[in-house]
């Protein structure tokens, strides 16, 4: 066990476990962790009595060598006015809990596990709470008018004014309608955007477990009277929120779990382009605040994934700084974590789990530094081709669809002209000329994987496409899977007048396909079962796939909270 101390009452325990022999396959495994002191010992249930389901004595899992039915999604935001779909998740592992064959085999979190730039106002205040709490360390902080955490808690307390302390850049000529001084941030809710390294432990404690959310108070004096509407419709979400997380904790007992990052798990538009990355990391305050965020998610997700990756180049820096949390080891860690290039993974099943970094291995364009960035670079699409070439059937791993709604691609390109690639978000594949060619040229290669499933999720509603290539009959088996967010969802009506004009301009047979980089390819939307106007489903859910023997999709669905379910079937 490898033990993290964090805080005075505070530790992250990362227990490795080899067998001698490996664990049976497709059969149900118990298991118990025990908690000793002085005076008794205490198991999973004597601390967590909904640990385990109805009748069962413990939590279980099942190991799968063959992956028949797994789960993912992304996107859970607290606070929105939508329930947790990982709810759904809970009620079909209870209703499997005897029957092997249906149990599901991992869920796959593709993204947004947490919102630390959009942060509402009653869970900045819960967050403060824990951190008392549980006396998570404090820090020291350069170039910001918060000069320490304990002043970034006292003298700016007040709940949606941290925007008042990220700093500011000049761009451009201030007569000129883009000119001026913006934030270097580019979150569009970031009033309270998470800081210090406690408040991003602490929020991960309160989004994952019930267990010390009996412990938060509401503070209204620290809240504006022209705010006090939105913390009180915030704090209603919250409430539905909270409600849930014994069923989400319990879930997490009971099936093996994968993760990577996407943006708002560090902050809103992170790497999109390479001034961003210049402006952000050029200043100590927020190359603070990035750097917290990806301690956090070492701790929280990343580490879980693969540990022995991990091992090699940070666990010293981890370890000096945990032991010893000083300004001088708190940079240092942060300094390795930021050149760190190894967040990408594998999982050896079948078909093999291949999970994608688009984050931080991006393609720059430093001649046109405002454009997007490639969401990977040469180095890391080559690996890619390599990883696809070595494997038969492939589960791809990609935050952002590499194959999305070309109506969207087409006005974050028409924005991207003018300058405004992060005013729309424009970070899809399609966005950078080079990387796009040569990610397209991979799926055209005879070598590729024969079966390629990608998952994804990143855009907040959900869809799933068939495609082909054209001009060849050695064509592989490639799917578009998409489902976001498990709590979050894209505005209406936009989205379906976005749907309904996509599947006007952009149908098969549509001549303006050969006008996009994909013209060498064929995009078959499938139907929702029941809906057959749409092809854009817009609800919080969290993505089901089963597969035949072969690494095909027999099944592509989105599952709810109150388990019913939307399938997507073949047109």
């Amino acid at each position: 066990i490898t033990r993290f101390q964090f805080g005075t009452q505070a530790y992250v325990h990362l227990a490795e476990i080899r067998p001698e022999k490996d664990f049976p396959c497709d059969c149900k495994i118990e298991y118990e962790l025990e908690l000793e002191n002085t005076s008794e010992v205490s198991g999973l249930k004597d601390l967590m009595p909904d640990i385990a389901y109805q009748d069962e004595d413990h939590p279980s899992f099942v190991v799968r060598q063959n992956i028949r039915k797994f789960y993912h999604g992304s996107c859970r935001k607290p606070h929105h006015d939508s329930e947790d779909a990982f709810v759904g998740l809970d009620r079909d592992i209870g209703r499997t809990m005897e029957n092997m064959e249906d149990r599901p085999a991992f869920a796959m979190l593709t993204g947004d596990q947490i919102y630390s730039d959009d942060v509402a106002g009653p869970m900045l205040q819960a967050i403060h709470c824990v951190i008392r709490l549980l006396g998570l360390y404090d820090e020291v902080f350069e170039g910001a008018k918060p000069v320490d955490s304990q002043s970034l808690y006292n003298d700016f307390a007040q709940v949606y004014a941290r925007k008042k302390i990220i700093p500011r850049t000049r761009i451009g000529k201030s007569w000129y309608r883009r000119g001026g001084v913006k934030h270097i941030f580019t979150a569009r809710y970031a009033d309270n955007h998470m800081v210090s390294f406690a408040e991003w432990m602490a929020m991960y404690i309160l989004v994952w477990s019930p267990s010390v959310w009996g412990c938060v108070e509401y503070d209204l004096s620290k809240v504006m009277p022209k705010d006090k509407q939105r913390f009180e419709k915030e704090e209603r979400c919250i409430e539905g929120f909270k409600k849930d997380l014994p069923k989400v904790r319990r879930m997490f007992a009971h099936i093996p779990s994968y993760m990577i990052f996407d943006d708002h798990d560090i902050t809103d538009d992170w790497n999109l382009t390479a001034r961003w990355e210049e402006q952000a990391y050029g200043h100590p305050f927020t190359k603070r605040i990035i750097g917290n965020a990806l301690m956090a998610y070492f701790l929280c997700q990343g580490l879980g994934n693969a540990p022995d990756k991990f091992s090699k180049r940070l666990a010293a820096p981890a370890q000096k700084y945990f032991e010893t949390p000083e300004k001088q080891n708190h940079d240092r860690f942060i300094d390795e974590l930021l050149i760190f290039k190894h967040w990408h993974y594998e999982v050896p099943v079948m078909p093999e789990l291949v999970v994608v970094d688009s984050r931080t291995r991006r393609w720059k364009r430093n001649k046109l530094p405002a454009s997007p960035s490639g969401l990977l670079d040469w180095e890391a699409l080559m690996k890619l081709q390599y990883k696809l070439m070595q494997s038969d059937k492939v589960i791809l791993v990609a935050p952002a669809p590499i194959f999305g709604v070309k109506l969207i691609e087409l006005i974050q390109r028409v924005f991207t002209t003018f300058g405004y690639s992060l005013t729309v978000d424009a970070e899809n594949w399609m966005a950078h000329r080079k990387s796009a060619y040569v990610l397209l040229e991979i799926f055209k290669n005879a070598r590729t994987a024969s079966q390629n499933v990608i998952i994804s999720g990143d855009v907040h509603y959900s869809f799933a496409y068939d495609v082909e290539l054209r001009f060849t009959d050695n064509c592989p088996g490639i799917w578009q899977i998409t489902s976001s967010g498990i709590k979050n969802q894209f505005p209406e009506p936009l989205i379906s007048w976005l749907d309904r004009l996509n599947q006007i301009m952009y149908s098969p047979s549509s001549l303006l396909n050969w006008f996009t980089k994909r013209r060498d390819l064929v995009i078959y939307e499938r139907i929702p079962e029941g809906r057959e106007e749409k092809r854009l489903i817009n609800a919080s859910g969290i993505g089901c796939v089963t597969l035949d023997e072969n690494g095909t999709p027999v099944e592509i669905a989105d599952v709810y909270a109150d388990g019913s379910k939307q399938t997507f079937e073949k047109a």
